[in-house]
């Protein structure tokens, strides 16, 4: 009933930039909150960012101050502006989205998740 295509990802040296954007698609009525996920290898899946529909933001600490989490309504898609990338912010990435969507006539709520973009970053 949802689906999120993610793209940005790739590789970067550390100190460089990425823009990574996730965009909602299906027969939605609304987006509540929004947010990034990272799972680097051997690790859990952990939030990075997440932002509500009226745009007040959270992020992890180790974030704070390089990363930027921002929403197009109207669009259905949410981007995260990585500055300063470290070593250590590799991982795959992956966009999460509470929707609320239409299915057989009646508005249903759900949780969904994009596939992964995969983002390294250079020593």
């Amino acid at each position: 009933q949802v689906q999120l295509a993610e793209s940005g990802g790739g590789l970067v040296q550390a100190g460089g930039s990425l823009r990574l954007s996730c965009a909602a698609s299906g027969s939605i009525f609304s987006i509540d909150g929004m947010g990034w996920y990272r799972q680097a290898p051997g690790k859990q899946r952990e939030l990075v960012a997440a932002i509500t529909s009226g745009g007040s933001t959270v992020y992890a600490d180790s974030v704070k101050g390089r990363f930027t989490i921002s929403r197009d309504n109207a669009k259905n898609t949410v981007y995260l502006q990585m500055n300063s990338l470290k070593p250590e912010d590799t991982a795959v990435y992956y966009c999460n989205a509470n929707c609320r969507y239409y299915s057989g006539g009646v508005l249903r709520r759900g949780n969904y998740w994009g596939q992964g973009t995969q983002v390294t970053v250079s020593s």
